[in-house]
């Protein structure tokens, strides 16, 4: 029988996610990237994470035929970065500045993380891809992540610690 489309996101908008924008080159040698939560870590030895990606999303071509990609893990106080690279609009780094990651990929400067990784899988997903990739690069810097939960960006309300 199975649920419906609307039924499924509303039941999987309880499960909080951090906010990540996956950048990579298209086939022009421009950089290009979108806003993704479906992103976690799948293995420590070799050190692997995965992203899924919407087929109809402006970047997937690029993501697609790249066989590399940068994921930048979004601080609190980038809800704005997340929603210009969630847009549908072609010149998503025309405003968003971006500086190249020891692999040469196009990095968000102002992220909490990066992690450069080498594509090793894609794997068909629906109507996603799943890309695995090795991470070849990473670093992070102290701060807040940026929150998706119940289709509303948040942010941690942590104690302070004694």
């Amino acid at each position: 029988m199975g649920i419906g489309a609307e039924e499924f996101r509303h039941v999987l908008s309880h499960f909080a996610s951090g906010v990540t924008v996956v950048t990579t080159w298209d086939k022009d040698a421009r950089p290009a990237g979108l806003t993704v939560s479906a992103f976690t870590s799948v293995s420590l030895h070799p050190p692997l994470v995965l992203v899924c990606v919407d087929h109809q999303a402006q970047s997937y071509p690029a993501l697609r035929a790249s066989d590399r990609f940068a994921v930048n893990v979004l601080a609190a106080e980038h809800e704005a970065l997340s929603r210009r690279f969630a847009a549908s609009e072609p010149e998503k780094f025309s405003a968003a500045d971006y500086q190249l990651g020891r692999l040469g990929l196009p990095l968000l400067p102002e992220a909490l993380a990066h992690l450069e990784c080498r594509t090793v899988h894609a794997y068909p997903g629906g109507d996603h891809t799943i890309f695995v990739g090795e991470v070849e690069s990473a670093q992070a810097r102290p701060g807040e992540p940026l929150l998706y939960f119940r289709g509303e960006y948040n942010r941690l309300h942590s104690a302070p610690t004694p």
